[in-house]
């Protein structure tokens, strides 16, 4: 279900499995969202048998035997072998170092599957042997499609806001979804009547629902921004706590603080986005209930912090130039001039090197020619934003006094 970008009909991976052209690749995203299905999927339609490992559980004699007997069958039958490899970012180095020769020979075509970001975690040299597709959370609509699915091989119906409710509680996990389908399902037993309603659903999740309209859901969503916002953690708190009662994903909760600690603290207080982001991966570390309290950490303290939307401007602005139309030549003092000839047709010629001179900044041209004078960026001074403007303009030779005010909302 879902990954359209992938399997879609123009997708690359369904592209390579028709063709029978796997190459190696990891796939990495949430839990439940289809890697291991897909790997099946695109050996079996490519033709390759399947090997599987898990990263967790497997060791290094495990991983000489698949590859002794992927060789046999590639000599003996000339079938090639598709090895499956679940949570790769867990293998040891030793592991991951056995893969390097038969990876780059094609002897095998490793898929492996994993929730973290490979490249922080996987070998660089077995990264450089890969190819990395990003795999996402389900969409509304593929969660309907696959919870109808799974009500069609039950033999259930499911009302309306029951599918729901098991949409929103699954927050774009597919297994998590059919999990509590299932449960729902040896709740309602198997008396004449087979539907699956809200009651079924708040028992399967012991409560854990959304019990607020849709609109609603929305409208407490932006209350508690707006409370975080507005630098009030008596307001955050309640709205953050209202949601997570009414089954709202804690993930859901810390991915709105990670983008609100860029868009309304950014530059004030830098430490927000750091904070936010340790605080998602706790949440995903530990889950609920205890990760209420973190996530109430997290909020206090990004209620506490200055705020400063100069970032979100920025951006807004400079997108903004390039829809109009703006030039995106690169002028010739910035081009890249590494290579050889490069200065022979004035790439780098006249580049200014910042920290040649002592105070670390020198005046020059960096936007396009039709950009120069354009300021994308105006500071908001509060928090560590001020102090650093003050700095940047001082070492510009400007005096406080011409910095530009803050813009008016």
């Amino acid at each position: 279900m879902g990954q359209d970008h992938l399997v879609g009909p123009d997708g690359p991976l369904r592209k390579m499995a028709a063709s029978g052209e796997l190459r190696s690749m990891i796939l990495w995203g949430p839990a439940g969202t289809g890697k291991t299905t897909l790997a099946r999927l695109l050996a079996d339609t490519a033709g390759f048998a399947v090997e599987t490992l898990s990263a967790v559980s497997s060791g290094v004699k495990d991983l000489r035997d698949v590859i002794s007997r992927a060789q046999a069958r590639l000599g003996e039958r000339g079938v090639r072998t598709v090895l499956f490899i679940d949570e790769v970012h867990r293998f040891n180095k030793a592991q991951q170092d056995l893969l390097l020769p038969v990876t780059e020979s094609g002897e095998i075509v490793l898929i492996g599957a994993t929730t973290e970001n490979p490249y922080f975690e996987v070998n660089a040299a077995l990264i450089s042997r890969t190819t990395q597709w990003r795999v996402h959370p389900l969409d509304d609509a593929s969660l309907d499609q696959l919870l109808h699915r799974g009500a069609d091989a039950r033999g259930v119906t499911i009302t309306p806001d029951a599918l729901q409710a098991l949409r929103r509680s699954a927050d774009g996990d597919g297994r998590a979804a059919l999990t509590t389908l299932d449960v729902c399902c040896a709740l309602v037993g198997a008396g004449t009547s087979r539907e699956i309603t809200l009651e079924d659903v708040r028992s399967a999740r012991d409560g854990r629902v959304h019990h607020q309209s849709a609109d609603s859901h929305y409208d407490q969503i932006s209350a508690y921004i707006k409370a975080v916002r507005g630098s009030d953690p008596d307001g955050a708190v309640y709205w953050m706590n209202a949601l997570l009662d009414a089954g709202e994903s804690p993930r859901y909760i810390a991915r709105r603080l990670v983008i609100l600690a860029s868009e309304d603290i950014g530059l004030a207080d830098p430490m927000g986005l750091v904070l936010a982001e340790s605080a998602a991966r706790a949440v995903e570390f530990i889950g609920l209930p205890e990760g209420r309290l973190t996530l109430t950490h997290a909020t206090i303290a990004l209620c506490l912090m200055e705020k400063s939307n100069s970032a979100t401007l920025a951006l807004g602005r400079a997108t903004e130039a390039l829809r109009n139309g703006s030039s995106t030549q690169v002028p010739a003092h910035l081009r890249d001039a590494h290579y050889s000839s490069a200065a022979d047709i004035g790439h780098g010629v006249g580049y200014l090197y910042p920290h040649d001179d002592p105070r670390g900044w020198v005046e020059q041209q960096y936007l396009p020619d039709d950009l120069v004078g354009t300021a994308f960026y105006e500071e908001v001074p509060r928090g560590r934003e001020r102090v650093w403007a003050e700095q940047w303009r001082a070492r510009r030779g400007e005096s406080p006094q011409e910095a530009s005010e803050p813009p008016v909302e």
